[in-house]
Parts: structure tokens; C-alpha cells; sequence
């Protein structure tokens, strides 16, 4: 396979954290950091053993794909500007601030033939392929994400901070279309909702019950899902879980078998194999804009109640 040239916008701590991966990668090599600082932008290079660049020209002329991790509100911006480059992009999550936003981004991916693919990075997580394994019809999904508070993202509330991920793995799990929502958050340490739950519930008949809080003294990243002839329990921060199922009168169990991965490593190396070969990311505009548009949904019902 080609090795691509790879860049990163935006050298915050995630943009280094693609900066390391990218380097690490055999399908790709680091080229080139842009950040409005950069100074910034200079670190995050050298560390890396890349050259800082002053604008997003420079940066399309230094490599053929590239992670947009600058805030949220420029990725319309910065995805289209890349793309009508001719630089493939993998779009930090949220997609956009706005599904309107999040629709031009899909619609400049089409016109130029250019992949982009959405950083929903659970969906990378080893544990997942074990669930999609043994996966026939979910009916009823509980997930929970905990942490401490992170103290960056304090310009959105949890749900676009973290509910999204479960969101979108969710509904890529049930596959159906949403036709009722629940929602309660409180604000504790911002303006926004620091904690916050949903309930949805699906036209398959499939409720979904998500909790996701950043304000928890501990972490926790874990989703349960039932369905006729088993459960399983999963921890994505373990990378492990446990199958159950029902024999005679017994309810059985058994580990679930992961073969462990760092899963920003497997997903910008399956970005960067999408946009060698011209295939289909795992992770699509259309799917990041379906996420972001129930997750928006929920935050205005909590708003709504504040």
C-alpha cells in the first residue's frame, strides 16, 4: 500500500495526540503541523519530527490526508478549505457545532471525491468487534461514561463532550430510526449540563438509556446490551467484557476474548487505508451528522428544563 503524507490541524492535546499516532504508522508519514499558534505548532513538529506550517495552504501542499482537531466551531471552515484542497480529513467529533455545518461538510465530501471520516474513536475500540460478532437484535442498550472533570470542552456540555460516543455507537448498533427522546442534565461546574441522561427509544421497539457525567471521582466506560438469547456487558476502558446467557434455569457466563489495541492508532490507520483505496470510512459524514443531530436534540430538551 502507499504511504501517505499526514498532517494534523490544530496542535492542542488531541491534534499531538494524532501527531503521535500518525508517526507511529507504517501506512503514513507525519509531514506537516498547523496551528493558529505557531509556536504551538512548532513543538508539536519537532516533537513529532514534522515541519510547522503557517496556514491551511501550506498544510494541503504537505500531505495527502489530515486530522482536523481545532475547535469545533471552525470545522466547517477548516474541513472544506482541505478538502477543496484535495486533502482527505478526519474530523475530530463532534463533526460540526450545527447539523447544517455538518451537512456542507458531507456535501464538499461528495463533490470532491474526498473521504472524510468522523473521530467517533469507539467505534475502533477491539471490544466492539466482539459485540458486533454476536449481535442479532438488541433490545435494550444501557451505557454508562463517567469521568473527572477534563477542564478543556467547556464551551459545549457533556452530551456533545461525551454522550455522543455512545450515541453514535448506538445508533450504529440498532440501526432504526429514533422516535422518542427523554432528557435531564444539571449544570454543576459550567454553564452547560455537566451531567446528563437520555432515553431512546427506537421504531424496532429498542430503548437505549445513556448516562454520561464529568464531574465522577472515577471513570467508567461501559455499555450493556440485551437482546433474546444473551447480554453482554463490555468495558471499553478495560478493553474486555463478559457474555451471559440463559441454559435450562441457569443463567451462564464467559469472558468475552479481545485481542487489545490503541484504538486511535487502528482508527486513523483504517483513515488513512480508506483514503488510499477510495473506500468508505468506518465512520461516515452522514453517520457523524445523524449522531450530532440527537445529540443536539437532547442538549435542547435539557436546556429546556434548566
Amino acid at each position: 500500500m502507499q504511504v501517505l503524507r499526514a498532517g494534523v490541524a490544530g496542535a492542542g492535546v488531541m491534534g499531538r495526540n494524532h501527531a503521535r499516532v500518525y508517526s507511529l504508522l507504517e501506512s503514513a508519514k507525519l509531514t506537516a503541523i498547523y496551528d493558529a499558534d505557531l509556536q504551538r505548532a512548532a513543538a508539536v513538529a519537532e516533537e513529532f519530527g514534522a515541519r510547522p506550517v503557517s496556514t491551511l495552504e501550506e498544510l494541503a501542499e504537505a500531505c495527502d490526508v489530515a486530522s482536523v482537531a481545532v475547535p469545533t466551531v471552525a470545522h466547517r471552515d477548516v474541513g472544506c478549505q482541505l478538502m477543496e484542497l484535495g486533502v482527505h480529513v478526519l474530523m475530530e467529533k463532534p463533526i460540526a457545532p450545527t447539523v447544517e455545518d455538518a451537512r456542507v461538510l458531507v456535501e464538499t465530501s461528495n463533490r470532491t471525491g474526498k473521504v472524510l471520516q468522523v473521530g467517533h474513536i469507539e467505534r475502533f475500540n477491539p471490544v466492539m468487534r466482539e459485540l458486533e460478532k454476536k449481535l442479532t437484535r438488541p433490545r435494550f442498550i444501557e451505557a454508562h461514561r463517567l469521568s473527572p472533570f477534563p477542564n478543556r470542552s467547556v464551551d459545549i456540555g457533556v452530551v456533545l463532550d461525551l454522550m455522543i460516543h455512545d450515541l453514535e455507537i448506538i445508533l450504529h448498533l440498532v440501526r432504526s430510526p429514533v422516535v422518542s427522546i427523554d432528557a435531564v442534565g444539571v449544570p454543576v461546574l459550567t454553564i452547560n449540563e455537566d451531567i446528563a441522561n437520555a432515553r431512546l427509544r427506537f421504531e424496532n421497539g429498542c430503548v437505549a438509556n445513556v448516562t454520561a457525567s464529568r464531574i465522577s471521582p472515577e471513570r467508567m466506560r461501559k455499555l450493556r446490551v440485551f437482546q433474546e438469547d444473551c447480554y453482554l456487558s463490555l468495558d471499553y476502558q478495560e478493553q474486555g467484557g463478559h457474555v451471559h446467557w440463559k441454559e435450562g434455569m441457569e443463567i451462564m457466563r464467559a469472558a468475552v476474548e479481545v485481542e487489545p489495541g490503541e484504538p486511535l492508532k487502528l482508527e486513523l490507520d483504517a483513515f488513512v487505508r480508506s483514503a488510499s483505496q477510495g473506500s468508505a470510512p468506518t465512520v461516515s459524514g452522514q453517520q457523524g451528522t445523524e449522531a450530532l443531530r440527537i445529540a443536539l436534540e437532547i442538549t435542547r430538551m435539557i436546556r429546556e428544563g434548566f
